[in-house]
């Protein structure tokens, strides 16, 4: 089914899911909300890495700094000023750090990703003890799991949506060829460094939002909470497993992970981290491509 054609389809099942917090339970709407999340994070994760395959594992930092804006600004300015006040700030960290390293390639850009969200998360937790004298914050905005669902269920929908527009323009020709081979781009007169640049603000500044959103629902926020390094493999592992690659590889991996990784937290706490990097390990040497790539291949194998 090609994308345009699954459109009407995709309404639908909107509408389905906005209505649903009318009809469950707080515990299914908070489910919902979790879930709605990852699908936003393995979106806006494989918007800049899916076809230029550079691995980040930044994802925890920009989506701790939203979370952290809103900690620190939710009771001096009025909400939509925040959110803005979040996503301007993800914007400018994203033009620093791509200014700096995307220029980098393979295992040099994944290290000083990892790294890059175990500084931000440390400078957070120095200031907060060394300038503020506290090491945490409350949010208290007056949202229920329903209007912070809403709210993820919103940008989930707008994140879908830039990625299927960059896709039918020529910023998606440019990124496939770069994704192709980044020499090749650049001697076909690509200005690799501004378009990669470009989309690693656009993906920050959403899995900035992300975080900004998702705030009210802790109502106390620290440094360990919202800069888990697990946020980033979690993305990592569900935009791998759908094919981050396809606009809709990512949310095909995300809502069966979601699930799976809530009853293993549940279930298995004490080896929840091991269980993540044996799946990991399973889907870059089992299915590298993704699902929808490996059903794909499936089919085409069924037709000769």
């Amino acid at each position: 089914m090609k994308p345009i054609h699954a459109f009407p389809l995709a309404g639908a099942i909107l509408v389905a899911l906005a209505a649903a917090p009318l009809f469950v339970s707080d515990y299914w709407t908070g489910v919902l909300l979790g879930m709605t999340g990852y699908v936003t994070l393995a979106t806006a994760w494989a918007l800049f890495s899916g076809p230029t395959r550079y691995v980040s594992l930044a994802t925890v930092a920009f989506f701790g700094v939203g979370a952290y804006t809103v900690a620190v600004l939710n009771e001096t300015l009025p909400y939509p000023l925040v959110l803005a006040s979040a996503a301007g700030i993800g914007a400018v960290i994203a033009l620093v750090v791509g200014l700096s390293t995307l220029r980098l390639a393979g295992v040099y850009f994944v290290i000083f990703t990892f790294g890059l969200a175990e500084l931000v998360r440390q400078t957070v937790s120095w200031w907060e003890v060394n300038v503020t004298y506290t090491m945490g914050r409350y949010v208290f905005l007056p949202f229920e799991g329903r209007h912070i669902y809403w709210q993820l269920l919103a940008l989930a929908t707008v994140t879908l949506l830039i990625s299927w527009g960059i896709g039918r323009t020529r910023l998606g020709l440019a990124l496939q060829a770069i994704g192709d081979d980044e020499t090749v781009a650049a001697h076909a007169g690509i200005d690799v460094t501004r378009v990669k640049l470009l989309l690693f603000v656009i993906s920050a500044t959403l899995i900035t939002l992300t975080g900004a959103i998702q705030a009210p629902r802790w109502t106390y926020i620290e440094p360990s909470i919202v800069f888990n390094p697990t946020v980033s493999f979690m993305t990592l592992i569900m935009a791998l497993l759908g094919g981050a690659m396809r606009l809709w590889g990512p949310l095909v991996g995300a809502i069966p992970l979601f699930f799976l990784f809530e009853w293993l937290s549940v279930s298995f706490p004490d080896h929840f981290s091991i269980i993540l990097g044996l799946l990991f390990i399973l889907i870059v040497f089992w299915m590298p491509q993704g699902v929808l790539a490996k059903i794909e291949d499936l089919r085409k194998g069924g037709r000769t």
